[in-house]
C-alpha cells in the first residue's frame, strides 16, 4: 500500500454479490478522490464471477466489472488495505477473530450511513430476493459509500497530487 494510495476493501461471504457491488460502486466515486479498491470473501472460492444481477445493477449504472473474480480473504489481502469495510457485524467478528492485530482497519459498511434512520445495520443479503433486493443493497451501498468518503478524507487529508 503507497501513502498516496489508501486501499479500501470490501468483505461480504461469498464475494459474488454484496462486496463486487460495492467494489464497482466505489470505483467510480473512490479512484477519483484516490482510493483503490477491491472486495474478497470470508467463505469465497476464487474465481467466480459476480453475480448476475450484481452485474445488472452496476451495468444499469454504466458500471462494469472488467477483470473482476471473486477470492477469499487471506493475510496478504487483509495486509494491503489500509481500511476494510465488512458487509455485516458477522464479517466484521470473523475478521477481528482472524486477523487480531489488523482490528483498527476493520468498520461495518453501514456505520457510515444513517438508512431508514439507523446507523450501523448490516448490508441486507440479496441472494434469493430477485433484482429488488439487489437495487435495495445498492441503495444502501450508495449512502454508506458516501459516508465511508467522506470519512476516508477527513482520515487521509486531500490526496497528492
Amino acid at each position: 500500500m503507497s501513502e498516496t494510495e489508501p486501499h479500501v476493501l470490501f468483505v461480504c461471504t461469498g464475494n459474488t454479490c454484496r462486496s463486487p457491488m460495492a467494489e464497482g460502486l466505489f470505483r467510480v466515486a473512490g479512484t477519483e478522490a484516490g482510493f483503490m479498491v477491491s472486495s474478497a470473501g470470508i467463505a469465497a472460492y476464487d474465481g467466480g464471477s459476480a453475480s448476475l444481477e450484481t452485474l445488472e445493477v452496476l451495468s444499469g449504472r454504466g458500471i462494469e466489472l472488467d477483470g473482476f473474480a471473486s477470492r477469499m480473504v487471506d493475510d496478504t489481502i487483509i495486509e494491503h488495505a489500509s481500511h476494510v469495510f465488512c458487509m455485516t457485524r458477522d464479517h466484521q467478528d470473523t475478521l477481528e477473530t482472524r486477523y487480531p492485530e489488523q482490528r483498527d482497519k476493520f468498520h461495518l459498511t453501514c456505520d457510515f450511513a444513517d438508512i431508514d434512520g439507523e446507523v450501523g445495520r448490516d448490508v441486507p443479503d440479496p441472494i434469493g430476493g430477485g433484482r429488488r433486493a439487489y437495487e435495495k443493497v445498492a441503495v444502501c451501498l450508495d449512502l454508506a459509500i458516501k459516508g465511508i468518503l467522506g470519512f476516508l478524507q477527513t482520515e487521509e487529508g486531500p490526496p497528492a497530487e
